[in-house]
């Protein structure tokens, strides 16, 4: 029986989510935006039979799962909104902008015995579970030192963003909240959670607004250091990990779906996989891992305790990035 899922704004990522949850074919998805022109469009586009304009009414349809894609400010309390009708949540990512409400929110989930989770949807790629399994079966030694280099053409992907969500840290605006998120969320899941950092950003590029588009941060989790790199502005789409060893080390190819390994000095780099992906594959995998979890009642990929360590460190970068100064992470 297809399960109910409301997407709740199907702005760029929520259009994303509709189409995907359809792709499934495990889905009865129904939508929710307030504004009347886009909500219509999407819905004539995929058929979609029931729509909303307000949160509430949508709730009141008692749909089995509620996907929330607003901007990031907006999360938490929608979140808190929809388990106090007992209703299991995904959230996009991030988690929030603040921690206001985490506490209730945590309560609402355990005592309504709810599925919480956040999509950080680079869990879903089948390189970084492949390294998440290296990771732990310590076929290489203990991991040591990372170094993570990302950046992509922002305007090009987003040509609207100095109109969205994106312009203002407040809302989820720029390339810390919005982007090295990602790549820390996926660090912090191979590695462990992140201790303490150092984080230095600026706005050196993209028109139009005055957030971040470029971050370095150092970092720690345990005795793991780490450096990530990111900017929002360069011509090339890509993201590339390495990870070093006792005895060994992988270099991830995040745009390729490619990761290599190299275990004797001075020889060349060995195939690890190479993955044949199409523009949807992570998203559909998403949610259909999501969909698993609601049937059988398990943990999600990334669940609110995790993601909630990822707005502290997302919290701690945008603070040291003012500051200059190393920063202790709960």
């Amino acid at each position: 029986m297809p399960i109910d899922v409301l997407i709740i704004g199907v702005g760029s990522i929520g259009h994303r989510h509709v189409r995907c949850f359809l792709n499934t074919g495990r889905a009865r998805v129904s939508i929710c935006e307030a504004d009347h022109s886009l909500c219509r469009a999407i819905a004539d586009q995929y058929n979609i039979a029931h729509t909303f304009n307000h949160l509430d009414s949508a709730l009141a349809s008692s749909p089995n799962l509620a996907v929330i894609c607003t901007p990031a400010h907006l999360h938490v309390p929608m979140a808190i909104q929809i388990a106090e009708q007992e209703i299991d949540v995904l959230i996009e990512k991030p988690l929030g902008t603040v921690r206001d409400g985490l506490d209730r929110l945590d309560e609402l989930i355990t005592r309504n015995n709810l599925i919480c989770g956040v999509a950080y949807v680079m869990r879903q790629h089948p390189v970084v579970q492949d390294l998440h399994e290296i990771v732990n079966s310590q076929q290489f030694g203990r991991p040591l030192q990372y170094t993570l280099t990302a950046g992509q053409h922002f305007p090009y992907y987003r040509p609207a963003y100095r109109d969205i969500y994106y312009t203002e840290h407040r809302t989820g605006g720029g390339a810390i909240q919005d982007a090295i998120t990602h790549m820390m969320n996926t660090c912090q899941w191979l590695l462990g959670p992140t201790t303490s950092l150092v984080c230095d950003a600026g706005h050196l590029a993209l028109e139009g607004v005055t957030v971040e588009d470029t971050v370095h941060v150092l970092t720690r989790h345990g005795d793991i250091m780490g450096s990530l790199a990111l900017n929002q502005f360069q011509s090339p789409n890509e993201a590339t990990l390495d990870i070093h060893f006792q005895k060994g080390s992988i270099r991830a190819f995040f745009h390729s779906n490619l990761w290599l390994y190299c275990d004797k000095p001075d020889t060349a780099w060995q195939t690890g996989r190479k993955y044949d992906l199409q523009r949807d594959d992570l998203f559909i995998a998403q949610a259909n891992k999501f969909l698993d979890c609601l049937e059988t009642r398990t943990t999600p990929s990334c669940n609110l305790q995790e993601a909630a360590h990822t707005l502290n460190t997302n919290l701690a970068m945008l603070t040291s990035s003012k500051t200059k100064q190393w920063l202790n992470i709960s």
